[in-house]
């Protein structure tokens, strides 16, 4: 069954009203007289004299990583047009760009040589089986590119002579951990192309990445003091400086041309004055034709997840690309009952009763709140506040009806009572990756509510919660996994999938476990002492029938009779 939802896309575009202009304006490009900058997979320009802003490309395809020449002129930017990421170039006046690159390996333009007559970027090619990039030029009149050194190379920037150029050598696959020190941050290098000599910068573990060498100094942004800031590095002296002591929000880009950077931070552009060293944010307001932002329809059929089945099986309510839908399990239409395209809908469930419907929303725009509404979608939804939890996960209805339980941000069994809107907790998580894992599932009498939880050795547990008096008891052994608990209707049993031979998989990065093989089976658990165990030893055994036997015993003495009196007559 196919469905479909309107889907309504919002653009951050500014209004007189708002003085700092459109947000998510990213990697920004500086000439003496322009700043060009990617909005929108599209590349953008805008000279200092009018403020008016042009837009350069507008295709199907992604644009980024503008860089201008020299002269200020041309921008080379990279482009997946084609396919793969290539190398082009565009008039800073717009016009149709030129493709500089062929090569199938994917291409990222990182700058230009002082001249301009080359331009320099940054592949994969030529390195097979590995995977890592180095630095190359091509002729930006045409021809085949060349390789700079065979050094790692994702990022760099030329010194004005060309005869060096500062390195960042690694691609980091994860561009936004914050405070992360481990074996990517590498130090920077500034590299001496005619002998191929090496100079590090200095390094504290800390992530430090885009170089642009500018006049006797080489800038870059490093989070060595817990935020990513601007410094410089004098080759000539190895001193280091702090430019910006920005708190909060990193420095996410960095160029520069002549005594002025420019940065992206919190999505807004800004200038460094690098003779006052104040700053000034770009107040530029993009007004575009884009067209993935007109309402359209869309079909959201194979992106369902999150389903739950009505009480009488009737029908399904699923989430979608955000949407809450009710679909039939055999005959009728899908109902969108959300219909809120500019709100995440998320982890819809059906009440016991099927006349009520419950999902976590961000409608509003003030976080997300627990949405209660008819079946039929033909109501407006109550909201209920789930206080200072951020998300929720795996929502499970209470059989009577009265409360919610799910899982939040920090991995708490939260109980909300449907009626009054209160909300207390019942148990933390032993990890944060059990959110929406943790298997919540309410007793046949609502009064129980089982779940897993990890604990200090990394196997899961089951655990139960009572309603009446708050209290916790683990009922399977620590020493096996154990997980999806599961009451059976006659609450008199439990049920649970659980393995006890997986010590030599626990530690996701203990190699000595690459061959274990886990087998989980499915237990029970008696709820009450008085019930007998449902493995008691059987035996299947022969019996004798008394009955047949005291026949038996009567014919043999009816027989015994018979001889006796035959001999008395023969004696006779």
């Amino acid at each position: 069954m196919k469905f479909f939802v309107k889907t309504v896309f919002f653009c951050i575009i500014s209004v007189s009203a708002f003085a700092q202009g459109t947000r998510l304006l990213r990697q920004p490009a500086l000439s003496a007289t322009h700043i060009a900058f990617e909005y929108g997979g599209d590349l953008w320009v805008s000279d200092f004299a009018t403020q008016k802003v042009v837009r350069l490309t507008s295709t199907a395809a992604v644009e980024s990583n503008p860089h201008f020449s020299p002269d200020g002129q041309q921008i080379a930017f990279t482009s997946n047009w084609s396919g793969a990421d290539a190398i082009y170039t565009v008039s800073i006046n717009g016009g149709e760009a030129t493709r500089h690159t062929w090569h199938p390996s994917s291409a990222t333009a990182r700058g230009w040589t002082p001249d301009g007559s080359k331009i320099l970027y940054s592949s994969i090619r030529e390195i097979a089986p590995s995977n890592y990039e180095r630095l190359w030029a091509v002729p930006a009149k045409g021809g085949a590119s060349t390789m700079l050194a065979k050094q790692w190379g994702t990022n760099g920037s030329y010194s004005p002579t060309g005869e060096k150029i500062a390195i960042d050598r690694i691609d980091r696959w994860d561009v936004e951990w914050r405070s992360y020190r481990g074996g990517q941050n590498t130090p920077l290098i500034i590299l001496n192309l005619k002998d191929f000599s090496e100079t590090l910068l200095p390094n504290e573990r800390s992530t430090d990445i885009q170089p642009l060498w500018l006049g006797d100094l080489v800038y870059f942004l490093s989070d060595r003091d817990g935020v990513a800031n601007i410094w410089s590095y004098s080759p000539a002296t190895a001193a280091l400086k702090q430019l910006t002591k920005f708190t909060g929000a990193d420095v996410k880009w960095l160029t520069g041309h002549g005594n002025k950077l420019a940065f992206e931070r919190e999505g807004y552009l800004h200038l460094l004055d690098l003779i006052t060293n104040a700053t000034t944010q770009l107040n530029i307001t993009i007004n575009g034709d884009f067209p993935w932002a007109n309402t359209k329809w869309e079909d959201v059929s194979k992106n369902v997840r999150s389903v739950s089945l009505s009480a009488t099986g009737k029908r399904a309510i699923i989430e979608a690309r955000g949407e809450i839908f009710t679909i039939p399990v055999e005959h009728g239409d899908a109902r969108n009952i959300t219909q809120s395209s500019g709100a995440a809908d998320r982890s819809p469930i059906w009440s016991p009763k099927g006349n009520q419907v419950a999902w976590f929303s961000d409608q509003g725009g003030t976080g997300y709140s627990l949405m209660i509404a008819e079946q039929d979608g033909l109501s407006k939804p109550k909201s209920i506040s789930i206080g200072e939890s951020k998300l929720g996960w795996e929502p499970t209805w209470s059989p009577d009806g009265k409360y919610i339980a799910f899982t939040d941000d920090d991995v708490r069994v939260r109980i909300l009572d449907v009626q009054s809107g209160a909300i207390q907790t019942a148990d933390v998580g032993g990890t944060n990756l059990e959110r929406g894992e943790m298997g919540l599932t309410w007793s046949t009498d609502s009064q129980w509510l089982a779940y897993a939880k990890t604990g200090s050795n990394g196997f899961r547990s089951i655990l139960v919660w009572s309603l009446k008096d708050k209290s916790i008891n683990q009922i399977t052994d620590s020493f096996a996994d154990s997980f999806s608990p599961a009451w059976d209707l006659d609450s008199r049993h439990l049920y649970f999938l659980a393995s006890t031979d997986l010590a030599l998989g626990s530690g996701w990065a203990n190699t000595s476990s690459i061959t274990s093989d886990p087998a989980y089976s499915a237990y029970v658990i008696n709820l009450r002492n008085e019930d007998p165990s449902p493995f008691i030893p059987r035996s299947d055994e022969e019996t004798v029938e008394e009955e047949k036997a005291a026949a038996k015993d009567s014919d043999k003495d009816k027989d015994k009779k018979k001889t006796d009196s035959k001999k008395d007559k023969d004696a006779k």
